[in-house]
């Protein structure tokens, strides 16, 4: 039967074949079982009543009891609006009042989520595992009672997202069941996923990159997801080995440390069909050393909630891979605007403004015309990123175009200056940003987490043989660890303010 929205995914699938396994004594359900627990979860919060097109806080961390959720509280026709379980009471608050959450539901016990809701008048949900089977109770009850549900349309929307608001207060993104299948379509072609390919979510499932980008589009190929309940890289290799996972998708923080840890964990030298990465810049140095590693191709993509996630990404072999570039777009229209945002698209090689098209993409910002204005130009979604396309197709991201660095007129890609950085054999992390100077108006400083023995001036001279002068950092940290969002960003803005007081 074809796709046409989330209530569409399990029943498409072979019911025999695995869907989610747990690692490490945990359930396994096939889509057959795990459908029909959806199924019945859906019953019990429309009996709830749940109402169609409202949101749904789910509050909760990976896990079975996440997808089971989220998956029904879509089966209803409510909108999913996952949120990070580690915020405080006041973003709770927040997020749950920007999406006009119906009601919210959380993990027994203490939470400031739970608290963040009852402030908010919003009712509450307790959500446990029994096994496999989810437990919802409200004041200590147990849900039974069921109600059938008209499924949803694809017009209908399924997911509501926040921008992680680098620059800006987070945006809210509503996406539709449209906007989601779409991209899933999308991604599995990418990397041919099929009902033999098992992935391991090891990214948080209230984002787009662990969500969409591993566990929904491994659903939409009948392929299984092994869900551990967070990453580790101490067990990373022997639930590998364990479920016979195919491949992984996360953030370069984390392909770094495993590539660290990877002789003392006794990794393996042949290990994943492919390894994709995303969400970040993927140093070219990183890059091959994960290659040579592991054993496996290694895919940079590229992609953004308001895009549900997927935009471009480097084909799997026999294609070029090409370190640096994000790779080709992937159903989607991808073009080069001019920075004046005019509407004049750029011919091959031109620097500007990276713009996009596609079904995939949301149709604007929740009750937000003044954002919604500014991000659309001639049916074309500015991405905010700055880039450029060469003559065999592959983009090139040269940074967030609210972060280039402005040195006395001379626009700096932050992302070239790390990527050398990165090159010196003692840094293990690194990235750079602005700092505002009286004489330059911005100039460039860098922190580093340092892998072996160096100091501050002896980075600098690497810099300076790789880099042109102005380029090279004035200044360089040497730290501990970077700040980093929950999904293992590192947002400039943070580093800044952390290391030179910057509050840019």
């Amino acid at each position: 039967m074809p796709v046409e929205t989330l209530a569409d995914l399990l029943p498409a699938a072979s019911q025999n074949a695995a869907a989610v396994v747990v690692p490490q004594g945990g359930p396994k359900l096939t889509y057959g079982k795990f459908n029909a627990e959806v199924e019945r979860v859906a019953g019990l919060l429309a009996a709830r009543g749940v109402e169609r097109g409202r949101a749904v806080s789910i509050v909760l961390p990976n896990g079975l009891d996440f997808m089971t959720l989220f998956l029904a509280t879509a089966r209803v026709g409510a909108i999913a609006a996952p949120l990070n379980s580690a915020y405080t009471v006041d973003e709770f608050k927040f997020y749950m009042e920007d999406a006009s959450s119906q009601l919210a539901i959380v993990p027994p016990g203490d939470h400031a989520g739970r608290d963040a809701a009852n402030a908010l008048g919003i009712p509450v949900l307790d959500a446990r595992l029994d096994g496999a089977e989810l437990v919802l109770e409200s004041a200590g009850k147990k849900l039974t009672e069921s109600k059938t549900s008209t499924p949803p349309t694809a017009e209908d929307i399924a997911l509501f997202l926040h921008t992680s608001g680098t620059t800006s207060r987070p945006k809210g993104v509503p996406l539709t069941h449209g906007n989601l299948v779409a991209s899933l379509k999308n991604i599995s072609a990418t990397y041919e996923l099929s009902p033999s390919d098992v992935a391991m979510v090891v990214m948080p499932l209230f984002h787009v990159h662990g969500l969409i980008g591993v566990a929904l589009s491994t659903l939409y190929s009948g392929g299984s997801i092994v869900i551990p309940p967070r990453f580790s890289a101490s067990t990373f290799w022997p639930v590998q080995a364990e479920t016979g996972a195919t491949w992984y998708s996360a953030v370069p923080t984390i392909h770094q440390v495993l590539l660290l840890r990877a002789d003392d964990d006794k990794a393996p030298a042949k290990s994943f069909r492919f390894i994709r990465s995303c969400s970040a810049a993927l140093a070219p140095t990183v890059f091959h050393n994960l290659e040579k590693r592991f054993g496996a191709p290694v895919l940079e993509a590229y992609g953004m909630t308001e895009a549900s996630h997927q935009m471009s990404s480097s084909p799997l072999p026999p294609g070029a891979r090409k370190p640096g570039t994000v790779g080709k777009p992937t159903g989607v229209e991808v073009a080069i605007m001019d920075m004046e945002a005019s509407g004049k698209l750029l011919s091959t090689g031109g620097i500007g403004e990276v713009v996009i098209k596609g079904a995939n993409v949301m149709h604007g910002y929740n009750n937000n015309p003044d954002a919604n204005a500014d991000a659309i130009v001639n049916g074309w979604f500015r991405t905010g990123d700055q880039g450029m396309i060469d003559e065999d197709g592959y983009l090139t991201l040269t940074g967030r175009i609210k972060e280039l660095i402005n040195r006395a007129g001379e626009k700096i890609s932050p992302l070239e200056v790390d990527a050398v950085l990165l090159q010196h054999p003692a840094v293990g992390e690194a990235v750079c940003f602005a700092v505002p100077d009286e004489k330059y108006g911005e100039v460039v400083h860098a922190a580093v987490v340092l892998k072996g023995d160096a100091d501050a001036e002896g980075i600098r001279e690497f810099c300076s043989q790789h880099l042109a002068s102005f380029k090279v950092p004035d200044v360089v940290y040497i730290a501990d660890t970077l700040p980093r969002t929950a999904t293992g960003k590192i947002q400039r803005r943070h580093v800044s303010a952390a290391f030179a007081g910057n509050k840019k």
